[in-house]
């Protein structure tokens, strides 16, 4: 079993690398994350949002936007949260605690989550299952047959990533009993600061969540930014032909310093490199924040540059 207070790893942690390495965070370069390092641009917010609770209004105009950006089945109801962080610490109370299982390595906030509430995480299909679709490090994308073939009581889809490509993901499956599929703002759009995630389920399971989340669970800022965002079409089909290219630069520099076996998604790449820790540290002495894992000894995973300069930083540091 997992225990309820194991530790949560992420990227991030610039902090903690400028105490360790030294410089200041203008000098730094975060590449621990899969965050989109060039944004959707941000439009101008009224007052309103700042000043009022949010309304409901907004919150369905928001939800509309996400049921047509993402193609949510009729049969599908939408809930927005803080993230979709928050989204799943609640997720592990929809169903009384038994085994869930969790095919790793992935993304630990899930099993972090579940172990929480008394769930026993394991790697097998069980009473409840969770696919990182796609995963988070290695990109893996979950065959449908498989997880409905492996659904028992409930089965959650963290979608956060597959905003890279909209023709993988399981949105049709939402619809079903038992079923939970994730979405965000954090990591295609770039706006992981602005803490806006989505759960897209039966009428019946988001009125659980709902009740979990309480009242105004987003803020109004999030609302108005989220409804511009999932409404600019053009500015997602651009942003995944540019992710595309970015990734196969990525890939180029890195496969060129030694790096081997690229995989991932285009908003992250991972690599085998013979030490780990040792390739860690020649990109942060470089001022370069790269993401290695608790589970691995030769596994780093390098977010995209975002900048000319950005390119030039990391071509320089690992040459």
């Amino acid at each position: 079993m997992t225990p309820p207070d194991q530790k949560r790893d992420h990227g991030g942690g610039l902090d903690a690398a400028i105490a360790r390495f030294g410089g200041v965070r203008a000098d730094w370069l975060d590449l621990s994350t899969g965050i989109n390092p060039v944004p959707y641009p941000l439009p101008q917010i009224p007052p309103r949002f700042w000043q009022a609770l949010p309304d409901s209004q907004d919150q369905s105009d928001l939800l509309d936007a996400a049921r047509q950006f993402w193609s949510v089945p009729e049969g599908a109801t939408i809930a927005a949260a803080s993230g979709v962080s928050a989204l799943i610490a609640a997720l592990p109370r929809l169903a009384p605690a038994a085994e869930v299982g969790i095919a790793r390595p992935t993304y630990n906030e899930h099993a972090a989550s579940f172990a929480a509430f008394g769930w026993t995480v394991g790697d097998s299909p069980a009473a409840a299952n969770v696919y990182v679709h796609p995963n988070n490090p290695d990109g893996r994308l979950w065959d449908r047959d498989t997880v409905l073939r492996q659904h028992n009581s409930l089965t959650i889809i963290d979608e956060s990533f597959c905003d890279i490509s909209p023709a993988a993901s399981h949105m049709d499956l939402a619809d079903r009993a038992g079923f939970v599929v994730l979405k965000g703002l954090g990591k295609f759009w770039g706006l992981a600061g602005v803490r806006l995630g989505f759960a897209m389920a039966r009428p019946e399971t988001i009125a659980r969540l709902e009740q979990m989340l309480g009242p105004w669970a987003i803020s109004g800022p999030a609302q108005h930014i989220g409804l511009h965002a999932l409404s600019n079409h053009r500015w997602a089909g651009e942003t995944r032909a540019r992710l595309e290219q970015d990734a196969a630069r990525l890939d180029s520099i890195a496969t060129n310093a030694g790096y081997k076996n690229p995989r991932g998604t285009s908003l992250f790449r991972l690599y085998d490199v013979e030490d780990a820790e040792a390739a860690f540290d020649q990109l942060a002495k470089g001022r370069i924040l790269s993401r290695i894992f608790p589970f691995s000894k030769t596994l780093i995973r390098l977010g995209l540059p975002g900048t000319q300069a950005a390119w030039t930083q990391l071509q320089k540091v690992l040459e």
